[in-house]
Parts: C-alpha cells; structure tokens; sequence
C-alpha cells in the first residue's frame, strides 16, 4: 500500500510530462505536413549528369 503513494504521484507527473511534450510538438508545427516529405521523395528527380556505380559497369561491358 505504501508504493502508491510513490506510484500515483509518479505516473501522473509522467502523464503531465507527457501532455506537457506533446503539446510543444503541436504548437512547434512538427504535425502540420505529415504526407508531404513522403511526396517530396517520391516527386523527386534525378540529378542528370548524375550516374550510379552499376550503370558504368555495364556500358564498359558493352564497349
């Protein structure tokens, strides 16, 4: 019985901690554009100029 007094005020200062972290992470905007990196990635083009590795193994082949 003696560790919940120590185990409720714990778990609300938690929750309050919590509520208290969350609430700055609303109010900083970090959830206003939730899809729109997933789009930025997929909308994405490629560098031109820009060839990778295995491109350059095949055409020495070719050659």
């Amino acid at each position: 019985m003696e560790s919940l007094y120590l185990l409720i005020p714990l778990s609300v200062l938690l929750v309050v901690v919590i509520g208290a972290l969350f609430w700055n992470a609303i109010r900083g905007g970090q959830f206003d554009d939730l899809e729109g990196p997933a789009h930025r990635i997929l909308q994405d083009d490629d560098r031109p100029g820009h060839e990778s590795p295995g491109n350059e193994a095949g055409r020495e082949k070719n050659n």
